[in-house]
């Protein structure tokens, strides 16, 4: 990213601040709709046309929790101040934060995942059926046009479950369906639905235990939809379960599905107590506050007086979309610090660099110096001792040839002290010795640190006054509008 970029945002968010007119209401303006429409009012007062907008009626439909989140997730993915870009730029790995919420739904063949999958979005959009439907992982979530994603395709609409791909034989049983649905939250939800699981001799083309396993660490919600027909004790589902229990015990959420086919009022509670008392064998699963309400998908042609409540799940899902906007903007602020950080540690350890280099310039220059004036030196008192005094002031004049005269004596009085069998080896030792100082320059030359440039130290300067005046602004005024949707007006 250039600098001018950097500046440009800079500006414009400083002129946007300035420019704001204390006569408009903009407290119930979400920040999106406003900058819209002051840059709308601006082009009017100008007498120029006004842009067209893409989606003008996106700020309208969408909700609260939806336009944060796209907020958010455009602060990182921005193509020229994008924090992502930023981050990369210093070295540091940020991924963009999902604009939708994960809730996986895992439990034995035809427990009802699919169906309350269709249910939910209102559309048919997985099959449902006694046997086996679903082999592989389908990510279904809302969008612009029904679409049906292969594996490939699926891992680029969501590059945070590329690890995948470490399972073996994954790929070719991943996929995504795209539906227009926009009922209930299911354009602020992906629904992963996973495999039936059975018992017995049922070999699954990849290891189904650990995949699972990792999406529900990855998911924010992992619904466990328990069967009442003879399969809710499937002791592949209670391993899976119990591992998730261990790692992400918070996530899991246990529903006794198909209610209403379980037969009478007692017929049910004799269901779920054998599943209480199967979780209850298993240490990881033996916890308080155990809940397992009962749930199937409503049909008016067919009346029940089973409690149904499904109802809950639907509530459970808006409260965790709520949350993730919490936890996206807490994680924008850490992020917004990590990128600080980093810059201001960059930073230190230039300045720290150069006052090492100095230190190891120092070094290299004394070496250096000593290496060629000790040699010069010696040579040049054999020279001078050969000229007379007279000779020397006439050609130096009589201060330097006094000078030259006081170090080539020093010389030549050491020489002397020498005797006459050991000043050849004194000489190869005096040539190892000033060959050894050449080299230590050679060697403190080729220690010095790679500095910033001052085009680098500018950016870092221009990328920490970005995150500080714009999007930590933008992202407290992302926070406070969150809170004026819920909060009364006197709290503020």
């Amino acid at each position: 990213m250039s600098p001018f970029s950097v500046s440009q945002a800079l500006a414009a968010g400083r002129r946007f601040i300035r420019t704001r007119e204390p006569s408009c209401n903009t407290e119930t303006l979400p920040p999106m709709v406003y900058e819209t429409a002051t840059a709308a009012a601006a082009c009017t007062m100008s007498g120029r046309k006004p842009r067209s907008v893409a989606n003008p009626l996106e700020p309208a439909i969408t909700t609260p929790s939806e336009r944060i989140l796209k907020e958010c997730h455009s602060l990182y993915v921005d193509s020229e101040n994008g924090l992502v870009k930023i981050a990369s730029s210093l070295g540091v790995r940020l991924l963009p934060p999902r604009k939708k919420i994960i809730v996986m739904i895992m439990g034995n063949h035809s427990a009802g995942k699919s169906s309350f999958i269709n249910w939910y979005a209102e559309e048919h959009i997985q099959k449902a059926g006694v046997a086996i439907e679903t082999q592989g992982f389908t990510f279904i979530t809302s969008g612009r046009k029904r679409e049906s994603l292969t594996g490939n395709a699926t891992l680029h609409l969501y590059p945070h479950f590329r690890p995948l791909l470490e399972f073996k034989g994954v790929m070719d049983y991943l996929s995504a369906e795209i539906s227009t649905s926009k009922q209930k939250k299911f354009n602020l939800v992906t629904f992963v639905d996973t495999p039936g699981l059975v018992d017995g001799d049922m070999v699954y083309p990849f290891d189904v235990n650990s995949a699972i396993t990792w999406l529900g660490e990855q998911a924010d919600l992992v619904f466990v939809f328990f069967d009442p027909m003879g399969q809710a004790l499937c002791k592949r589902t209670l391993n899976i379960v119990e591992k998730l229990s261990e790692k992400c015990g918070d996530k899991l959420l246990f529903y006794l599905s198909k209610a209403d086919e379980a037969g009478k009022e007692t017929d049910r509670q004799r269901v779920m107590m054998q599943i209480v008392q199967e979780l209850c064998r298993r240490p990881g699963l033996n916890k308080c506050g155990f809940e397992m309400p009962t749930i199937y998908i409503p049909n008016p042609q067919r009346p029940s007086r089973c409690v149904n409540q499904i109802d809950g799940v639907c509530q459970t899902i808006e409260k965790t979309i709520n949350q993730a906007v919490q936890k996206t903007l807490d994680q924008l602020e850490k992020d917004c610090d990590l990128i600080c950080s980093t810059i201001s540690s960059q930073q230190e350890q230039d300045r720290a660099d150069v006052a090492h280099n100095k230190s190891v310039r120092l070094h290299s220059f004394l070496c250096g110096a000593l290496g060629i004036i000790l040699p010069v030196l010696f040579v040049l008192s054999f020279i001078v001792n050969t000229i007379s005094k007279d000779q020397l002031d006439q050609v130096l004049g009589e201060g330097p040839a006094r000078t030259l005269f006081v170090f080539t004596g020093i010389v030549m009085y050491l020489w002397d002290w020498i005797p006459e069998d050991g000043q050849v080896v004194f000489v190869i030792i005096f040539g190892a010795f000033c060959y050894l100082l050449l080299f230590l320059a050679k060697y403190f030359a080729g220690r010095g640190n790679k500095t910033l440039t001052k085009k680098e130290k500018r950016t870092m300067a221009e990328y920490s006054d970005y995150i500080q005046d714009i999007v930590k602004t933008k992202k407290g005024n992302l926070y406070e509008w969150y809170l004026q949707q819920c909060a009364a007006e006197y709290d503020f």
